[in-house]
């Protein structure tokens, strides 16, 4: 990871324009090729970023970087004072822990996906990829491929993590096209907001109906 403290200006055009004035700000460029820009503030959201697969291009003399997506979405971070430029090699993160309901709520839906929509069958779970495991991947009712990110509480981040993978899954030509599923218990507006414009289907699934699926059958106790 290259972590830059920097006075900066940003700018991006793409879906709109943005644009971040002269300040002093932390770029980070991490070893997928994810670069954003934090203020000291604001928690873990950057102020703005870049998500991989992207193509970096820096030119030194300059001071500017500029950042390409597939999809033609330009990054522009002009360096006005380095004051700080350091690289850190964290090596393989072993990824989140998932807690007990977390665990067994994907165990539930990969026993019955059909919860999650008519039709869906389960493929794998963990289904391995070069920056980590997919919770859930399935195939939908027309055989197209379904990545599904099941998280207790549904936020942004989950949406951002569901929206790596399917960027990475999709340059597969024996797999793609793959769309995404992002499945909570509940999912905060934001993200519902986010998943949508990222063209990634939401669905809040009540924990306890699920766990009244473990067992059709009767008991006396």
């Amino acid at each position: 990871m290259r972590l830059v403290i920097a006075r900066c200006t940003v700018d991006y055009e793409g879906r709109l324009r943005a644009h971040l004035p002269e300040a002093t700000r932390l770029v980070m460029v991490k070893a997928d090729g994810c670069v954003a820009i934090h203020a000291d503030g604001g928690a873990y959201k950057p102020l703005n970023w870049m998500n991989s697969p992207n193509r970096l291009v820096i030119d030194d003399k300059k001071g500017v970087w500029t950042v390409r997506s597939p999809k033609g979405d330009v990054l522009t971070i002009t360096l006005h004072e380095v004051i700080s430029d350091t690289d850190h090699d964290l090596g393989t993160d072993p990824g989140l822990q998932k807690d007990g309901v977390e665990a067994h709520l994907q165990e539930l839906l990969a026993a019955d996906p059909t919860s999650i929509s008519d039709g869906f069958r389960l493929v794998r779970r963990e289904y391995p990829t070069d920056i980590g495991p997919v919770d859930l991947m399935c195939r939908d009712k027309d055989g197209v491929a379904v990545a599904i990110e099941v998280k207790r509480r549904g936020e942004i981040d989950g949406v951002e993590q569901l929206t790596r993978y399917l960027d990475f899954l999709n340059r597969d030509p024996m797999l793609r096209p793959v769309r995404g599923v992002f499945v909570a218990q509940e999912i905060k507006p934001q993200a519902k907001v986010l998943a949508t414009d990222r063209e990634i289907d939401w669905v809040e699934i009540d924990y306890d109906t699920l766990r009244g699926i473990e067992s059709p059958n009767l008991k006396l106790f």
